[in-house]
């Protein structure tokens, strides 16, 4: 699922201009297992896949493997199209400090929809 993930944040321009002065770590929980996601300067410069003892990170954003593969899908359902829809359906969990969450809230939001899977290009 994140396997992509750091190279098509990498690749945004606008994305990165975006976040050019995000410098964090966040989690990513898909059910057991936990992705810690490093982030400088709006590039993500690591994603470490856990399990961890005391993983370090500002917030983490928690939710089942089917929630997270509805969110990442070509063609999302509505209702599933953000990482908040998740929230408000009580699918996701955040948790931890939300400051930097939300005040590069369009940044998150961007990085998110990045691990959409792409679509099928019709022939």
């Amino acid at each position: 699922m994140l396997t992509d993930l750091a190279a098509r944040v990498n690749g945004d321009a606008n994305l990165i201009r975006r976040g050019r002065y995000v410098n964090t770590t966040f989690l990513i929980a898909i059910d057991d297992a936990y992705h810690l996601v490093r982030v400088a300067e709006g590039r993500i410069v690591a994603i470490t896949p856990g399990p961890f003892i005391t993983p370090n990170y500002s917030f983490a954003l928690h939710a089942s493997r089917d929630a997270w593969d509805k969110l990442w899908s070509p063609k999302p359902l509505p209702g599933f199209t953000d990482f908040f829809a998740l929230v408000k359906k009580k699918l996701l969990r955040i948790e931890g400090d939300l400051h930097p969450l939300m005040s590069n809230l369009l940044y998150f939001k961007g990085v998110l929809a990045a691990a959409r899977q792409p679509q099928e290009k019709a022939a």
